[in-house]
């Protein structure tokens, strides 16, 4: 990533607000300081060779404090509005990577904990950056030319010197900058790598118990927290040393300057105050690049996930509809040819897909694991783009060409795993309908069998359930989620196996919601397994002989 990457501030409005203050502060900085130099010189050449008093220098005194006062201001705006800036870069900069991200539904998704450790972790990193390296970058790009001008034209033999050991600072920065670009690079890969195995870890750990497998995976959870480890390790190595090299540069330079202006005092070619001015100012030209060298490696972190971020970014996303939906309540939804193609997986499943919903059945998605069944529910909910065939809708039109947003408005969808937010239970089976009267929720919660569920919790409709439904087994949650959806005005309710965590006494509860929905002349489609389940249905689409083969780089 470059120092100060374009996209940064396209893609981050306070990005661009916090240069622009950011530069004005650099050019005060650069004035508050060489008039503070100049200054000292004077009222020190004045007392030692002149013999003025304070009398004569109190002037110059009063302009010095109001010069270090202002200066003291502005650091400290520089600090207060560095630390909100920062905040508000990340936040946009997250914000805009999550909702690029939920829009890219339908294409080929990159892991998702790699997205979540990069949006968090990874972006918060970018706070050194704004807060330390950019200002200080700045500066070097202010400052320094600036100051450099002054020493040049106060003594151009302190300018030359200056002039030509100024390279040496960005060269040896650039040479160890490579080095730790790769070193920053791998630290953020194996962090994602470790985020990500203990992400799928704890999704996976009822399993791992059920199997007893869980206790082995320990070691694998060591090892990345060891490389990733060795990884930020080797960074920290590589910043000692860069700041080490730079204070011996910055040493050698200024002692440089230092010796030509003595001799020069000494043979009495240059005076006192010019002298002082010199001296004053040369480790000022300096600082910057000293500043922008110590704070870049410890913004490399943050810099590699602004390079991750910037990238996901660019990514196109998928083309989407504008037209708006149909009344689902008077719309046939037509299967034509669908197949959808995995990675890793040498047939598409499924394939050839050609069905039809009717407005106001219950139709049911049957078939062993593995032909399809969730992935014909994604491409409904259009969630999916399928590799072959489309969505269409009677009397006209194609899921294709709809805006997304007018088409989830009118569907419900239950997972197998339904998610819960923080909140009352009240407020979580309200969620796709908070105008709900306490009697319709007492009546959906009686049809679904919550009101059993809800006696048994303290606090009863009050109670609050944590993220993932803390205090709720896995079969409350599904009779929670069925008594969301029954809540719901969605004309199309889609449901992934809503048995799958009810024993067999609760399907009576799921058979019961099917009947209201029928009843309300709601469409239902579900996947099935269940023999009671598949009775209770209209129609039945049997999807195990559907695969074909692999449909890579040929797609219709």
């Amino acid at each position: 990533m470059r120092p100060l990457d374009p996209r940064l501030l396209q893609q981050a409005r306070a990005a661009r607000r916090y240069v622009v203050l950011t530069t004005g502060l650099g050019v005060a900085t650069t004035a508050l300081l060489v008039v503070q130099s100049l200054l000292l010189a004077r009222i020190i050449a004045g007392v030692a060779m002149d013999g003025e008093s304070f009398a004569d220098v109190r002037d110059m005194v009063v302009g010095l404090g109001i010069v270090l006062a202002l200066r003291a201001v502005l650091v400290g705006v520089q600090e207060r509005f560095g630390h909100r800036a920062a905040t508000a870069v990340v936040r946009q900069l997250r914000e805009r990577l999550i909702q690029h991200a939920a829009a890219q539904v339908g294409l080929k998704h990159q892991n998702g904990a790699e997205t979540a450790l990069l949006a968090t972790r990874g972006l918060d990193a970018l706070d050194g950056y704004l807060t330390r390296y950019l200002p200080q970058l700045l500066l070097a790009a202010t400052l320094t030319p600036a100051v450099l001008v002054v020493i040049w034209w106060e003594d151009w033999i302190a300018g030359l010197t200056v002039l030509l050991t100024l390279p040496l600072i960005p060269f040896f920065m650039a040479l160890i900058g490579m080095a730790s670009q790769d070193a920053a690079d791998r630290s953020l890969n194996s962090l994602q790598r470790l985020g990500t195995h203990v992400l799928d870890l704890i999704a996976g750990l009822p399993t791992l118990r059920a199997l007893g497998t869980a206790g082995a995976q320990a070691s694998r959870v060591r090892a990345a927290g060891d490389a990733h480890r060795r990884a930020t390790m080797k960074t920290l190595r590589t910043a000692f040393l860069s700041a080490l090299a730079l204070e011996i540069l910055v040493t050698l330079s200024v002692a440089l300057v230092a010796v030509g202006i003595g001799l020069r005092l000494v043979h009495g070619t240059l005076d006192l105050q010019t002298g002082l001015a010199v001296l004053l100012l040369a480790p000022e030209v300096y600082a910057p690049l000293r500043a922008v060298g110590t704070h870049f490696h410890a913004s490399q972190d943050g810099l590699a996930a602004a390079q991750q971020a910037f990238d996901r970014l660019e990514q196109p996303l998928p083309i989407r509809g504008t037209q708006p939906a149909p009344d689902l309540s008077q719309t046939t939804i037509s299967f034509e040819n669908i197949s959808v193609q995995h990675d890793g997986v040498p047939y598409a499943t499924p394939a050839g897909l050609s069905a039809t919903i009717f407005p106001g059945e219950v139709v049911a998605l049957t078939g062993p694991s593995g032909c399809g069944k969730t992935s014909a529910v994604a491409v409904l909910l259009g969630l999916r783009q399928p590799s072959g065939g489309q969505v269409t809708l009677a009397p006209d039109g194609a899921l294709a060409d709809l805006e997304p947003e007018s088409w989830w408005r009118q569907i419900a969808w239950c997972p197998q795993h339904p998610v819960l937010m923080p909140g009352t239970l009240t407020e979580n089976v309200t969620m796709l309908r908070p105008s709900a009267s306490v009697e319709e929720i007492r009546e959906a919660a009686r049809v679904t069998g919550f009101e059993d569920v809800v006696r048994t919790v303290p606090g009863e409709w009050d109670a609050r359930v944590g993220q993932g439904g803390i205090g709720l087994s896995a079969g409350q949650r599904q009779r929670l989620a069925l008594t969301r959806l029954l809540l719901s005005e969605a004309q199309l309710v889609v449901m992934d196996e809503p048995t799958a965590h009810l024993d067999a006494g609760s399907e009576q509860a799921v058979l019961t919601l099917l009947t209201e929905l029928r009843r309300r002349g709601r469409t239902v489609v579900m996947v099935a397994h269940r023999p009671s389940l598949i009775a209770a249905a209209d129609r039945v689409i049997d999807l195990s002989a559907r695969r074909a083969p692999s449909l890579i780089g040929n797609p219709s």
